[in-house]
């Protein structure tokens, strides 16, 4: 009997966050679910950054992944944007961390790529190749292309298991994300307050 993996991806974002849940079954893959964490209504930063961190634990506690698959912030002109993005992005690997579910990070070129063959595809064209190789109904495509961009990160997953050389950066624990990672925890990282400290206190959880 082939082993069945349950991939959860992740699509970061500050205002809204996609994710999407596959079920892996040998070369076979099924979309179990998919969504966003709307927080365009909390308008403080460090709450957005809870939220994150209670909805992602929450999405783990339902679906049990067994690998989290999450989109690498893309480098842009604004450092505040980035900045952000890079905490969202950071929430979501600590509470994956916290659960012992292993991360493995993609670029967002080689999601595109895996999935339509094209880095440079439109959010529409990922989300309608992905409808298409999933089957997913009509009137289960969200509103939101968050979630898809989610899914696709899982899907990237799902086709890269069978190869063991891939571009993704992989964490299997707290202290491999921190020494991988050595700019964006500790001193010099531009964090503080209530995220340093969340942080720290998930160090010290992960290390009991």
């Amino acid at each position: 009997m082939k082993a069945e993996k349950i991939i959860l991806g992740i699509d970061p974002g500050t205002n809204v966050m996609g994710y999407g849940v596959l079920r892996a079954v040998g070369n076979k893959a099924e979309m179990l679910h998919m969504g966003v964490i709307d927080m365009r209504k909390d308008h403080d930063p460090y709450l957005r950054l809870g939220k994150i961190h209670e909805q992602v634990t929450a999405i783990i506690d339902r679906f049990l992944p067994d690998e989290m698959a999450i989109e690498a912030p893309f480098f842009g002109k604004n450092v505040q944007s980035m900045l952000k993005l890079g905490r969202a992005q950071g929430v979501a690997i600590a509470a994956a961390i916290h659960h012992d579910v292993p991360i493995h990070e993609y670029a967002p070129l080689k999601i595109k790529m895996a999935i339509t063959g094209q880095g440079q595809a439109s959010k529409e064209q990922v989300a309608a190749m992905l409808q298409r190789m999933l089957n997913i109904k009509e009137d289960e495509m969200p509103k939101f292309m968050d979630a898809t961009d989610a899914l696709g990160a899982a899907y990237c997953h799902f086709l890269q298991m069978g190869r063991p050389e891939t571009g993704a950066k992989h964490y299997s624990s707290w202290k491999d994300f921190a020494q991988k990672n050595q700019g964006r925890i500790g001193g010099g990282n531009g964090m503080t307050g209530p995220q340093a400290k969340l942080l720290t206190a998930i160090n010290r959880t992960t290390h009991k």
